[in-house]
């Protein structure tokens, strides 16, 4: 399975806006599971599962990894992802989606920036950061991950789904951290934050 692979197909980019199909993506990237087992964990019905899991395949974002033979002697399929991780393209996501992209990487983000306000309370140091900053990051960020995600598109690495995430997530955000139009708000953070405690993400 490929690490990841960037979605540069807009109308794909429109199945992955959906959050019942992202969260299929997630539990099959974990383990491969019958159409049955997703439903139950997801509380979903069958036929609706099916629904999701044709546009899925019809897309090229989900395989059936293997099938064997039920209880019942009914032949089951379980499905699997194409790929650990699947990256939106910011220039080809259709721009009345953009804001819901940026959305779930404010929502990460803000997870990041509490771990940094941790380790600078440990210093004795605070920090504000504003709803204009956070979201002006967070579009950066969906801009740039795309490109740090392209250099794992032709590799496949052992780590699971989540190691592979938090690390091409701490690589685009010490990128962004390196631009001149953050280190003001990075500096806020003390040399902590700029130099090398900074690598808690990257480690």
């Amino acid at each position: 399975m490929k690490a990841v692979r960037i979605i540069r197909d807009p109308e794909v980019i429109k199945l992955l806006a959906d959050l019942v199909r992202r969260e299929i993506l997630r539990l099959i990237a974990v383990e491969p599971l019958t159409q049955r087992q997703i439903a139950e964990k997801m509380m979903l019905t069958e036929p609706s599962m099916s629904h999701h899991l044709k546009l899925l395949r019809q897309a090229g974002l989900v395989t059936i990894k293997r099938t064997e033979l039920g209880s019942h002697g009914i032949l089951e399929k379980y499905y699997g992802p194409t790929a650990k991780l699947f990256i939106e393209d910011w220039e080809k996501i259709p721009p009345d989606m953009r804001r819901y992209f940026v959305h779930s990487h404010m929502e990460r983000l803000r997870g990041m920036l509490s771990v940094f306000q941790i380790i600078a309370g440990e210093k004795g140091k605070d920090i504000e950061v504003s709803s204009d900053e956070i979201k002006e990051l967070a579009q950066s960020l969906t801009k740039r991950i795309a490109v740090i995600g392209e250099t794992y598109e032709k590799t496949k690495i052992d780590v699971d789904r989540e190691t592979l995430i938090m690390r091409i997530y701490s690589e685009t955000l010490k990128a962004e951290m390196n631009e001149d139009k953050w280190r003001n708000l990075f500096s806020r953070f003390g040399r902590l934050a700029l130099h090398s405690d900074a690598n808690v993400f990257a480690n």
